[in-house]
């Protein structure tokens, strides 16, 4: 810890040295040996570590520095030879002849010397041996630097070299050095003994990748503008708060780690200003008060500890403990070893009570906030002896260490909304302080971010403008990226929105609300005003943003703030990510309805409404007017092409040089589209990581893919019944994606939707070279015919020979006639008719929609096809389509898995720099296992 702080440590600059000292952390492995190996002037050496500005600072600090020392070590004799040495480099910089007075390749001997020195005299008290050690090191230093290391001109100065050599002679040439007891030179030595000892600071650095990013941000997060603090005692309190509701805890080692992660992230708040109230102490000389000795850990001082509790409480609401405590399940238990654990943690719940009123049973309902007896039973011992225990021991031992600090009496049940806000409801009352901050289970934090929370509850008392702040905007890191490449896309998405996007809105924009992220609201403001959330069922879906609502319509500011930050998860796997995005599209849907947009609506001036508007239901209809802007443009692009009219139209622009009309043609306006709504993402990666970063990307590993296509194979051809799931069976995962339509407008609208295929084929059958230019109805109708044999064909192959088991040879015999006939019709077609081998690419092309139209109606009217028996035709068509489809995603990945080193690209990419380092281990030590694949 120490010498991290000697790293980061700001110099005074007192005008000890004529130069600007910086801190060592940008200096260590600056002043390396580059001169041992060069053979460049004394210009081009110059040159060289300019390029490095810090290390330039580094040898001109090293300059003045030993100089300054040793001129203030020395007396007499010993100062002079300091002069002269000093002097006469200075006169070789000056007449550029430094590289032939000066034997480079010596000077790391000479470092070396000088290193002893400084070891030496940075001790801490004078005695007679570190004073005699000392004189013996400079005189070894001078013997290097006189004899190996500098060429003196002795010359000019006869009468002082002449005084230094009687001098060493008779032994007296640093016998009376003076120790270092001023403390500005004491820090001096130590700091050149630091900056000419750390030789490469790149071995400090954490090798972890999350490591490096947590110092690089709070490092970058200290140049950046926050309040300055009061102390500890006199600073805001504030409480957090968790929503908790069935999630599994404790039941293993690794979910023991990943709750205690959520509750131990939280309680840095407390260890931080636990710390920060000792550093006042010590630095204001109460060091008795604040501690018994110095040696004592902070955490052992009772007053810094009683000023972390009057500042910070930490409140879990669970809603169902109550029952799960009742019920003696586990997970009562580990949330109470964790209320052990940490002293600072209070959990909120709703407790059903059964009492007898007038010869009927009732239920009365309360909400209680608890404690755990921290002077109770050993907490490793109590959570063993609860594992072993039986569910009525487990309830009597959580009876004997909880403790009820308040209880409620509720009028009735309070679960009547939306889950979540319903949670936070009951307990905001137990909450204390001037401030709250919401947290979500999949949040974390760190301590050296708990550090500057002062700082930013500081900012409740900065005006923005015509009020004070009501919610406090933090930022967050999402550290599931690099679980997978789908994660670090949603991850990107993601921070691109809570860094850029919420900085925008916040200022100038004015329209940022609360998104479910680790605000900190005013706890006054918003107790006094609605509170923090709104359960009403459905409309209120997405709870959280209508604390924004609630704060602006009563006057409140919400601002943003980048220099702290809070750790979340986000979903991982495409169905939690499409379920995440879909229910934020409900829920921005569910705001429309709101009598809160319409009260903003009606306050807004036009253009703070229109940026609310494109920040809240505005975007999905934004992306959905683009979504229709595709599909118009590229049904316009097959109008023209199938009329020939877009040809003319091409060869009108070409000629007139309208370039406005080629533009509008330009089929690279689709991609336009898609790169224009990744623009906040690019922008995020150029801010955060450089323009030049690039990722690889990955291909495919075969074994893999063998067994995803027997799974998709298995999957497809399973049939469906009762109790199957879609991800089970092809038939239920089918029969699930027409549920929605079983009205007759919902079949008309779907008819009339299909219609479009039969459009497009219409318009590629008269482009075909067989037409010969036909333009009569009679060559459609011929294309129909021929897509009608097609379809019996597919019936006639289709048959099922066990369903006709006795009639076998009248089944081949069937077969084989149809095939024959195939056959005489394409050789009568290319006979009789100009058809073509683009021919039959354009009949896929206008058949294979035409086909999945036809499919699409006989979907839509079901109940008739049924009647009809044609159903399992229809199943059988719809099968083949999704196989055909399948084949074509299959296809491709199989040629590029056919490559060996294609499964390192795929590790590399998929998976972060651990695990792949692991897998890679793991599959060298199953190779060698005989075992392993049994």
């Amino acid at each position: 810890m120490k010498s991290e702080l000697e790293l980061l440590l700001m110099p005074k600059n007192d005008g000890m040295l004529p130069i600007v000292q910086w801190p060592l952390f940008l200096l260590a492995s600056k002043v390396i040996d580059i001169a041992a190996d060069c053979k460049d002037s004394q210009d081009e050496l110059w040159l060289r570590i300019s390029k490095d500005d810090y290390m330039q600072y580094a040898v001109v600090e090293c300059f003045h520095s030993i100089q300054y020392i040793l001129t203030s070590i020395l007396d007499s004799e010993g100062r002079l030879w300091v002069e002269r040495i000093f002097g006469g480099i200075r006169e070789s910089v000056s007449k550029k002849n430094i590289q032939n007075d000066l034997h480079f390749k010596i000077l790391p001997n000479a470092i070396a010397k000088l290193v002893a020195v400084l070891g030496i005299l940075r001790g801490t008290t004078e005695s007679s041996d570190l004073k005699k050690g000392a004189v013996n090191a400079i005189q070894d230093l001078y013997e290097v630097v006189h004899h190996d290391v500098l060429s003196v001109d002795m010359g000019g100065n006869i009468e002082d070299w002449t005084k230094i050599n009687r001098a060493r002679a008779e032994g007296r040439l640093f016998n009376n050095l003076k120790w270092p007891n001023d403390p500005g030179l004491k820090d001096l030595i130590k700091r050149l003994y630091s900056l000419l000892t750390i030789k490469e600071s790149a071995a400090n650095v954490p090798k972890n990748l999350e490591a490096r990013r947590r110092l690089q941000f709070f490092t970058n997060s200290l140049f950046m503008r926050m309040p300055v603090t009061r102390p500890v005692s006199e600073m805001y309190s504030f409480s957090v708060f968790t929503p908790y509701y069935s999630e599994i805890v404790l039941y293993s080692l690794a979910e023991l780690q990943k709750k205690n992660e959520d509750v131990r992230g939280m309680m840095y708040y407390r260890k931080a200003l636990m710390l920060q109230s000792y550093l006042e102490r010590m630095q204001s000389e109460e060091v008795e008060a604040a501690a018994g000795s110095a040696d004592t850990h902070f955490e052992l001082s009772p007053e810094a500890r009683g000023q972390a509790d009057l500042k910070f409480t930490y409140v879990v609401t669970c809603q169902i403990y109550g029952k799960q405590k009742g019920e003696g399940k586990q997970e009562a238990a580990d949330i109470a070893l964790l209320m052990q654990r940490n002293e600072a943690l209070r959990v909120a719940y709703i407790d059903e009570v059964e009492s007898v009123k007038n010869g009927k049973p009732s239920k009365e309902y309360y909400s209680k906030l608890v404690k755990a007896d921290i002077h109770g039973k050993d907490k490793k011992t109590l959570h063993n002896t609860m594992i072993r225990n039986c569910h009525s021991s487990i309830f009597t031992l959580l009876k004997l260490i909880l403790q009820e600090i308040y209880f409620i009496k509720l009028p009735g049940n309070p679960k009547l909304g939306e889950g979540k806000p319903e949670n936070q409801n009951h307990a905001i009352v137990f909450t204390r302080g001037n401030a709250v901050q919401t947290i979500d289970m999949n949040q974390d934090n760190y301590f050296e971010e708990a550090l500057k929370m002062r700082n930013l509850l500081e900012e409740f008392s900065l005006k923005r403008g015509n009020h004070f702040p009501s919610i406090l905007g933090v930022r967050e890191h999402v550290f599931t990226g690099s679980v997978s490449s789908l994660a670090s896309f949603m991850s990107n998405q993601e921070t691109s929105f809570v860094t850029l996007g919420q900085r925008i809105l916040a200022n100038p924009l004015k329209v940022r609300m609360h998104y479910g992220h680790p605000d900190v609201f005013d706890r006054i403001f918003h107790i006094t005003r609605g509170g923090i959330s709104k359960a009403s069922r459905v409309i209120n879906i997405s709870e959280d943003i209508y604390a924004g609502f609630n704060s602006t319509l009563r006057q409140g500011s919400i601002t943003h703030h980048e220099y702290i930050q809070v750790g979340k998860g986000r979903d991982v796997g495409l169905n939690q990510i499409a379920l995440f995005e879909g229910k934020v599209a409900g829920g921005n849907g569910e705001q429309v309805l709101s009598r809160d947009i319409y009260r903003l609506g009606q306050l807004f001036d036009f253009f703070r409404m229109l940026s609310f508007y494109v920040t809240t239901v505005g975007f999905y209809f934004c992306t959905m007017l683009t979504v229709l802007t595709v599909y118009i443009f590229l049904y316009g692009k097959a109008y023209l092409a199938l009329s020939g009219v877009g040809e003319s139209i091409q060869n009108r622009a070409d000629i007139l040089q309208n370039t406005a009309l080629n533009a509008a043609l330009n089929t690279q306006f689709l991609f336009q589209i898609g790169v224009f709504t990744a623009i906040p993402m690019i922008l995020g990666f150029i801010l955060e990581y450089g323009v030049l970063t690039v990722e690889d990307y990955n291909l495919f590993f075969p074994l893999r893919i063998v067994e995803d296509f027997r799974d998709w194979t298995n999957w497809l051809f399973y049939r469906g019944g009762i109790g199957v799931k879609g991800e089970e069976s092809w038939e239920a995962w089918w029969e699930e994606e027409l549920a929605h339509i079983y009205t007759t407008r919902g079949r008309i609208l779907e008819t009339i939707l299909s219609l479009r295929f039969v459009i497009f084929q219409y318009g590629i059958v008269y482009h075909m070279n067989a037409s010969n230019s036909d333009t009569s109805l009679l060559v459609y109708w011929i294309s129909w015919a021929v897509l009608g044999g097609l379809l019996f064909l597919l019936l006639v192959f289709g048959l099922n020979p066990k369903a006709m088991v006795h009639f076998q040879l009248f089944l081949r015999l069937i077969k084989s006639i149809a095939l024959l006939m195939v056959l005489a019709g394409l050789v009568a077609a290319i006979a009789v008719t100009r058809l073509s081998v683009t021919d039959v690419f354009a009949s896929i092309l206008a058949f294979v929609p035409t086909g999945w139209g036809i499919l699409s109606i006989a979907v839509a009217w079901k109940p008739i096809v049924k009647k009809l028996g044609l159903w399992k035709t229809v199943r059988s068509i719809a099968r083949l389509y999704d196989a055909a489809m399948g084949m074509i995603i299959f296809i491709p990945i199989a040629i590029c898995s056919w490559f060996p080193f294609i499964s390192t690209f795929q590790t590399r990419l998929l998976y972060n720099q651990a695990f792949s380092r692991g897998l890679e281990i793991s599959l060298i030590l199953a190779g060698n296992n005989p075992n392993a694949g049994m």
